[in-house]
């Protein structure tokens, strides 16, 4: 059965919060949907919470679960989420969060009447740590960027111009592999590398302004440095090691309007995590020493590429300096950059 769109959700030990999850993908309004679920073999029972949904719920039918031969990660439950889709459409959705009940509705109409390959809405985040709650809305301009690198340049324009994550656009699936992309073997960030080489793929966008994800941020989420009692040294490795998979797309970038801001960001990413790794640095073990600190900066253009930049010269000429600082300078500096913007 073939249907409109694919909500793709991997599902991994997630027994906690799977029901209230998948129950609001199950509410949206909108009424072609298939609910693909990858099992990616979890010791809980979310699996099983998932098959009595299956058979109790109005909408069961349109639940399928496909699961994996054994734990292989995230990025390869995602990637076996593109090729197992049945929509015309694709939406990503993590097993922890919630969608409200027109989102599927209002990026699948807007898709249809601008003719765009992807549509993004915005999202509010909800931080839930020791019982307090606090939440903030992340809104985009309502947009269309309809010509050739013009998603990649707005995208780009400045560090944190687009979300990071997966979730929350609606891509066309047919173009979507067409371009062959898939998500890296990762534990931290694949949805980055693959969000952001993606908006170099595709030629027509919508932003919108209303919220149709809710972002669920908990203490123990892997990729959250704060709250936490101890941080293995191998985490942030794992961190800097999947931003180095977007500095190896740079040279597929050259000439681009907007490689400068590309690049900006890409690095910005490694100096936030350097500032989160001397804030936190009495909890992480092993130690991590201030050369390896600084090789994290290390920028993925010559310093005479990036004075020819069309864009973002000045600040990636100083990115790549404060990659040579000697080392008695760098740490110091780091922190004293790292206190002015709040991340110290």
């Amino acid at each position: 059965m073939n249907y409109e769109v694919t909500i793709g959700i991997p599902l991994y030990n997630a027994e906690r919060c799977i029901r209230k999850s998948l129950s609001s993908a199950l509410a949206q309004t909108f009424g072609s949907i298939e609910f693909l679920i990858v099992d990616d073999c979890g010791t809980d029972g979310s699996a099983d919470i998932v098959r009595n949904m299956q058979k109790s719920h109005p909408r069961g039918g349109d639940i399928r679960i496909v699961s994996q031969p054994h734990n292989m990660g995230v990025g390869s439950a995602r990637n076996r989420i593109i090729d197992e889709a049945r929509g015309k459409y694709l939406y990503f959705m993590d097993s922890d969060d919630l969608i409200p009940e027109g989102a599927i509705t209002l990026l699948h109409d807007n898709m249809a009447e601008s003719g765009a390959e992807i549509v993004f809405g915005s999202y509010e985040k909800i931080e839930e740590y020791d019982g307090e709650k606090h939440s903030r809305v992340y809104s985009y301009p309502r947009i269309e960027l309809m010509e050739p690198d013009s998603l990649a340049s707005f995208a780009f324009r400045k560090y944190g111009g687009i979300q990071a994550a997966v979730w929350n656009y609606l891509v066309n699936l047919d173009l979507l592999r067409r371009t062959g992309l898939r998500f890296v073997n990762a534990s931290y960030w694949e949805d980055m590398v693959f969000t952001y080489t993606l908006t170099t793929c595709m030629s027509r966008a919508v932003m919108l302004p209303d919220v149709t994800y809710y972002y669920i941020c908990r203490a123990e989420s892997l990729s959250n440095y704060q709250r936490r009692e101890r941080i293995g040294r191998d985490e942030v490795l794992r961190n800097v090691s999947t931003v180095d998979h977007l500095k190896r797309h740079t040279a597929r970038l050259t000439g681009k309007p907007y490689l400068g801001g590309w690049c900006y960001n890409v690095v910005m990413t490694d100096f936030y995590i350097v500032c989160n790794v001397l804030k936190n640095r009495d909890i992480i073990s092993p130690r991590l020493t201030n050369t390896e600190l600084r090789a994290f900066l290390n920028h993925p253009l010559s310093l005479g590429a990036i004075l020819r930049l069309r864009s973002e010269r000045g600040k990636n000429a100083f990115l790549y300096i404060l990659g040579k600082l000697p080392l008695a300078l760098f740490a110091r500096f780091v922190k004293l950059l790292g206190r002015r913007k709040g991340l110290i």
